[in-house]
């Protein structure tokens, strides 16, 4: 029988390439797939078009790597650790990407609009804001990138009704997708547990989907309840087994966030310099995420199992003086 598992780097050798759109899974500080994130940066995949919805430290990481040419986003925070993304926040203030903002709402949307084979959706989510005045990226030089849209929208009157009004938002074209799952099997049949967010939507939507999970399983075993599965092995391209792949955020039913890995980040990230330093030693000098989990420690990943009547760790001082032990 033919198996989709791979390692991490056979994976992002394989189906990521210079200047593709890259979509990354989760929402913000919850399953995001950052072990794939770590092995993109490695390889040093470069002019990358980053979709992320909702996003987090991953897309952080990789903006301040050097690896994306254009954002096109609506959201991006360590959510409770760091409100803007700082390596971000700076790329965009100093012109080092491009960057174009949706709504949170509409960008989800034209994710399941993709997911459907739509050139664009209609929505009413924009207009009268700025993000309907205002757009990131000029017409002129959205027309010199042929992987994004011509326009940011087109505001247009409803053909069914006179009068009424639609912003049609254009959907990505997303040559691949990186999701962190908590189980998978050889086929590439997918268990998300807990929220989906827009993973099922950019999973069917991509060119090539990768997933990392916490747990390989035989096709058998996910087979033998197929209603509780997320995604068929036909929109599956490699699996990657990797056990706290989505470190350091939380992955429902395994492990709650490091708070402790937030806060030190929050702090390597205000500055390029410190932030270099940040990523030689945490995934640079590292061979994979086997070694990074090795680094972080079997103590400090333990102390991050969820209790299961919960669903997260209670009763956890998650301050930054509390977790890095200052006063």
């Amino acid at each position: 029988m033919v198996t989709k598992v791979m390692t991490e780097r056979e994976a992002i050798s394989k189906f990521v390439n210079d200047g593709d759109v890259l979509t990354l899974g989760g929402f913000s500080t919850n399953r995001r797939a950052y072990g794939l994130v770590h092995e993109v940066i490695r390889q040093k995949k470069c002019h990358l078009i980053l979709e992320s919805g909702p996003s987090g430290g991953d897309s952080d990481m990789l903006i301040g790597s050097g690896n994306v040419d254009i954002f096109i986003n609506s959201y991006i925070a360590n959510a409770g650790y760091t409100n803007v993304s700082r390596r971000f926040r700076e790329a965009v203030e100093t012109g080092k990407i491009m960057f174009e903002d949706y709504s949170l709402d509409v960008q989800t949307i034209a994710y399941h609009g993709a997911a459907l084979g739509l050139p664009y959706v209609p929505v009413k989510n924009m207009l009268g804001s700025d993000l309907e005045k205002y757009w990131g990226i000029p017409e002129n030089e959205r027309k010199k990138v042929k992987k994004i849209s011509d326009k940011k929208f087109i505001v247009q009157e409803n053909p069914f009704k006179a009068g009424d009004i639609l912003c049609l938002v254009p959907t990505p074209k997303i040559d691949v997708a990186l999701i962190h799952a908590q189980k998978a099997s050889p086929d590439g049949t997918v268990k998300i547990e807990g929220p989906s967010f827009q993973d099922i939507d950019i999973a069917i939507a991509a060119k090539h989907t990768i997933i990392s999970c916490e747990e390989l399983v035989s096709n058998e075993e996910m087979h033998n309840n197929p209603q509780e599965n997320s995604l068929p092995g036909l929109c599956v391209d490699a699996v990657v087994l990797m056990p706290y792949g989505a470190h350091p955020s939380q992955c429902f039913g395994y492990y709650d966030y490091d708070s402790k890995f937030f806060w030190e980040y929050d702090m390597a990230s205000r500055s390029q310099k410190d932030f270099d330093k940040f990523m030689i030693e945490n995934i640079l000098s590292l061979t994979d995420h086997k070694e990074y989990a090795d680094k972080i420690g079997d103590k400090q990943l333990k102390k991050l199992h969820v209790d299961k009547q919960f669903g997260y760790v209670p009763d956890v001082d998650r301050s930054k003086n509390a977790v890095l032990g200052k006063k």
